[in-house]
């Protein structure tokens, strides 16, 4: 049986304070960062941008877990599941999304990343057994409605780079297997040494496709381009990757990826604030699409009864209190 999963009748609960908030947080870095790769990738060889930053951010965590004297070493028997998970979330996702993007006529439409809750909630339901609840399927219908509606335009474009669609929805599938294995093959670690494995592991393993590039660039870097770098290493993936996994490990599979909707939700406003960008009916009518969809996991659920008294009737409203859980061996995580 798969462990490391929230209690079926749970699985549509809401964000605890503490999650919102660092889901808040990754959103508007992740989401600006999309904005800041590109000054980066004006000078920087994409694959090598990924592989340094990784190994960096990777590094950086596993000090700052030495300094908090947390046990670096992971649980025996579990390389293989951390090398799996490394291969899924971090190589896998880096380099098909980055040629992805290389390939395709727009920025805009990395917004096909954004498939990722569609193929998560699928996953989930196959291999470790999670109900496709109402919410679930409606989430899963207005993120998937929302992302098509905001490429908007671009999609007869977009059908004209095939093997560029064929990356990023490739990227998508990717990112949501790791997503879901993270649950299959639960890690008793914690958090920061386990953010910290994944990047170091995946760094290393991007290395390889970074031969085909020419790595002079690094030596010559502009300000704004080492500016970018920095923002990766520091805050798009130290705190990041930490705060991500500290959401994934504790939330559903469906609460997490739709929640992630919100990315690119802030890369287009970013867009707007910053690039003085335009948006369609059409991307307007996506962007409430995909808030909608992460309305379905962010808000509680709600539960009614309704009582009949005479001449009337009264109901009572009764708000269900959060209890994620999430055992292996003996670990308990509960979050209210």
């Amino acid at each position: 049986m798969p462990t490391g999963n929230a209690p079926a009748g749970d699985d549509d609960a809401g964000f605890s304070p503490r999650m919102l908030i660092l889901m808040l947080c990754v959103a508007l870095v992740w989401g600006l960062n999309w904005q800041v790769m590109k000054v980066a990738l004006r000078e920087i060889p994409p694959v090598g941008f990924r592989a340094f930053t990784a190994l960096a951010s990777g590094a950086g965590l596993m000090l700052i877990a030495c300094l908090m004297r947390q046990p670096l070493r992971p649980p025996k028997g579990k390389w293989p599941v951390l090398i799996l998970l490394a291969i899924t979330n971090i190589t896998g996702w880096n380099i098909l999304s980055i040629y992805g993007i290389l390939l395709l006529p727009s920025g805009r439409a990395a917004l096909l990343a954004y498939t990722m809750p569609m193929w998560s909630i699928l996953l989930s339901a196959l291999w470790l057994g999670n109900p496709l609840t109402l919410r679930r399927l409606a989430g899963m219908l207005l993120g998937t409605a929302g992302v098509s509606a905001m490429m908007g335009a671009e999609l007869a474009s977009i059908a004209g780079a095939p093997w560029g669609v064929a990356l990023m929805v490739g990227a998508a599938f990717v990112w949501a297997l790791g997503l879901v294995s993270i649950k299959r093959f639960p890690v008793v670690m914690p958090t920061l040494t386990f953010s910290g494995w994944l990047m170091l592991l995946g760094g290393a393993m991007s290395l390889p496709f970074t031969l085909f590039e020419d790595i002079s660039p690094w030596w010559h870097l502009s300000f704004w381009p080492l500016f970018a770098v920095l923002y990766n290493v520091f805050v798009s993936l130290m705190f990041c990757t930490w705060a991500w996994y500290s959401i994934v490990r504790h939330l559903p599979v469906a609460v997490s990826s739709l929640s992630s909707l919100i990315v690119p939700l802030i890369g287009v406003a970013g867009g707007i604030l910053l690039l003085d960008e335009q948006l369609s009916r059409a991307e307007w009518a996506g962007m409430a699409c995909i808030l909608g969809a992460v309305a379905t996991v962010v808000l509680p659920a709600r539960v009614q009864k309704t009582v009949s008294e005479d001449r009337g009737q009264k109901i009572v409203s009764e708000e269900r209190g959060q209890k994620i859980v999430s055992e292996d061996r003996g670990q308990k995580i509960e979050d209210r």
